[in-house]
């Protein structure tokens, strides 16, 4: 079993250092464009299964050639990228394990060439979208009518320092991309669109994280998967207390805006200059930093309310000497992988978490996750009430 690791930076290196302890994998193939990416992701993983590819990945003929002799692959690429590669695996008869979950009306267009070709492709592989997917979808199982779901998420700093309150833990144009793109949702059963920014709540977690914020960001595939399934559906990203409102002030002032602008008689784009300005100041005095996660859907059991509650408090892995938001993102990822290869995940065509990782398949999966250092905690209180 031959597997490509998409991408070597740091949520890659973590992937191929998992996926070489798998005995079921023969080789791992890990490709970026960077050589120097590929060594240090060599040295960490230290296994002789694995093997490196400088090669472009800037398109899908770029990232087929890459596939075409490949059983399966896990791509950790930016947002851009993501469509190419779900496209490149379904030409290459590939399966494809893929972190993104954005832009998903586009991913599920797909769906019939995928099956066609004999693959799945698994969008939005991570913690959020992730994790945070089939908590949801599994909370809503368990009801007899689902009211609402909300799935709650933050990769924040253990040491978070002024003026912003926040460490960038992976990469900042994809950060700034959540804060500044229309909020999909599901609102009385329709999906729609809120504006970025909105929906400020309060919101506490165990010590040592303490009182947060938090506002509405993208739903990702949830909100089309589970249309019909529960009425109100949000997420929500967690932030220190002042986050928010700073970064709402830059994108009132235009410093988040993507449209060109002329500056000194050159064109300037506001938010990639806001991202020069930022990426210095968000580096953080201490790589260590925490994943906190909750997931609650209530609703209507056996005629009374009730609610499904899970918690996740995470913190920099010492042990691997990687970031919390490394190993929550990376691991999901790896254990759906590891599925596909075993053939606990069967199916084909484009199938996001919520759709497979519910029911008989829920819990073993969870457990798989706990024993590689993610755990989730469910909520047997709030079972009963809302």
């Amino acid at each position: 079993m031959h597997v490509v690791v998409l991408g070597a930076g740091m949520i890659g290196t973590t992937v191929v250092r998992e996926i070489s302890n798998f005995t079921e994998i023969e080789k791992v193939t890990v490709v970026d464009v960077r050589k120097e990416g590929i060594k240090k992701c060599l040295e960490i993983a230290k296994s002789t299964k694995v093997q490196g590819q400088s090669a472009s990945l800037a398109t899908e003929e770029d990232i087929a050639a890459i596939l075409s002799d490949a059983d399966l692959a896990i791509a950790c690429l930016p947002h851009s990228l993501s469509l190419n590669a779900i496209k490149a695996a379904i030409s290459s008869r590939c399966h494809l394990v893929d972190l993104v979950g954005s832009n998903f009306p586009e991913k599920i267009a797909l769906n019939q060439e995928a099956k066609e070709a004999g693959v799945i492709i698994i969008p939005g592989s991570g913690v959020a979208p992730g994790i945070t997917n089939f908590l949801a979808a599994q909370g809503i199982e368990l009801l007899d009518e689902a009211e609402e779901a909300t799935m709650i998420c933050g990769g924040i700093p253990r040491h978070p320092i002024p003026p912003l309150w926040y460490q960038v833990v992976f990469r900042l144009e994809s950060v700034l991309g959540l804060y500044t793109k229309p909020a999909i949702a599901l609102k009385n059963g329709e999906v729609v669109k809120l504006p970025p920014l909105t929906g400020l709540e309060k919101i506490s977690f165990p010590d040592p994280v303490g009182e947060c914020e938090m506002v509405n960001t993208d739903a990702h595939s949830t909100a089309f998967t589970l249309k019909g399934k529960v009425k109100n559906l949000y997420e929500k990203t967690v932030r220190y207390p002042g986050h928010w409102e700073k970064m709402k002030v830059l994108a009132e002032l235009g410093f988040l805006d993507s449209q060109p602008i002329m500056f000194n008689g050159h064109s300037t784009i506001p938010r990639a200059f806001t991202e020069s300005v930022l990426a210095p100041k968000l580096i953080g005095s201490s790589n260590e930093d925490v994943t906190v996660v909750r997931v609650e859907v209530n609703g209507i059991k056996d005629g009374i309310p009730a609610k499904h509650s899970w918690e996740i408090v995470d913190f920099y892995d010492k042990e691997r000497g990687i970031t919390s938001m490394a190993k929550t993102t990376a691991l999901p990822a790896t254990v759906a992988a590891k599925w596909i290869i075993q053939g606990k995940i069967y199916e084909t065509g484009i199938m996001p978490l919520e759709n497979l990782i519910i029911n008989e398949r829920f819990q073993p999966f969870v457990d798989e996750l706990n024993e590689l250092g993610i755990q989730i905690k469910y909520n047997a209180n709030a079972a009963s009430t809302v």
